[in-house]
């Protein structure tokens, strides 16, 4: 039996490149009302959206970015919050960073309207960089090392008590190990007690049982001045994605990127990024492998686990956040610049 006409050439090759295109996530910018430097965002649908940065900036939107509201933490104007993590539509964490006292974690229940200070930092030596949370009531917080002993706090109560997790839990750091306050994205958690933290070090430690115990692993990533993890991701207890470089040489992709198929336990090298990135997520109701990467200096998008990517068109951002359950994101960066993602 014969079959349809073949389409012509020049027909097929537009056909792919529309399905292509159609395929590729696009940004739409949205107004702020704000010039400071934004490092954190966290969706928490697809109207209900936090973002935090320098200058004490605290962001919301309750009808998915066409208006964004500015709150206010009482004294703190001066504190650079690299990380916001939101647990419901009225209830976030907000973490500043920096040296002894600024490092600091604030929350709210009223969406914003009162902040309470959970904690602020003692140890002059320590310097907070993220924090992630797998319920309203259990987080955990990570420092750079000091005197080759990683530092981390842990919390089972909504933050009312913050508890540093006991030295021979955690494996020694090399010198001068850390994390990289950049997108509040180094640490990853999934389902009741497996967290992930990539380091400065290239190396990620894990645990299974919600802290109390850890391991660590190299992954292959570049390391030294201004290079190393700056986020991880995963999207089940056993795949997941590391993604960083040098932030001082936004276009260049050299060896920053690996995924696992073991937990963390081995990493194998992943190329293809078109340059640093600062902030790498699975992006839901999509096929489970669809992973979008954003920097300083662009976008990337693969629907292969990181086996491919694609440049996603438009401005770069700092950090990245998909609404659980959604189409949709929001990447933040400079000068209050915000847009959104749709997929």
């Amino acid at each position: 039996m014969a079959g349809p006409p073949s389409m012509p050439m020049t027909t097929v090759s537009i056909a792919l490149a529309l399905a292509l295109l159609m395929a590729t996530p696009t940004w739409t910018p949205q107004t702020s009302g704000v010039t400071a430097r934004l490092r954190g965002v966290s969706a928490v649908n697809d109207r209900v959206v936090w973002a935090s940065g320098a200058n004490g900036t605290i962001l919301r939107t309750s009808d998915g970015g066409r208006t964004w509201q500015k709150l206010t933490i009482a004294g703190a104007d001066a504190l650079d919050f690299r990380d916001i993590d939101a647990v419901s539509e009225r209830t976030a964490y907000v973490l500043s960073i920096g040296s002894g006292a600024a490092s600091r974690i604030y929350k709210t229940t009223d969406a914003g309207a009162t902040w309470t200070l959970q904690f602020t930092n003692s140890d002059e030596k320590a310097f907070f960089d993220a924090m992630a949370f797998w319920d309203p009531e259990r987080g955990l917080a990570c420092s750079d090392s000091v005197e080759g002993r990683f530092v981390m706090l842990a919390t089972t109560d909504g933050g009312r008590t913050w508890s540093r997790v006991p030295q021979n839990a955690l494996p020694p750091a090399v010198s001068g190990e850390g994390a990289f306050a950049a997108s509040g994205t180094n640490v990853a958690v999934l389902g009741k007690s497996d967290v992930w933290i990539g380091t400065t070090a290239g190396r990620v430690l894990h645990s299974a049982d919600g802290g109390r115990t850890w391991t660590i692993a190299a992954t292959g990533i570049a390391t030294g001045d201004a290079t190393g993890i700056f986020s991880i991701a995963f999207r089940d207890d056993r795949h997941g994605i590391v993604v960083g470089g040098n932030y001082r040489k936004e276009g260049e992709a050299l060896d920053n990127a690996a995924s696992t198929s073991d937990g963390g336990k081995t990493w194998t090298p992943i190329k293809g990024l078109s340059g640093f990135r600062s902030v790498v997520a699975y992006l839901p109701r999509t096929p489970s492998m669809s992973l979008v990467t954003v920097g300083p200096a662009g976008a990337d998008y693969s629907s292969d686990d990181g086996r491919t990517w694609t440049p996603v068109s438009g401005e770069g951002f700092h950090a990245f956040s998909a609404a659980p359950g959604g189409q949709v994101g929001w990447g933040v960066g400079e000068g209050g610049r915000i847009a959104q993602l749709r997929w």
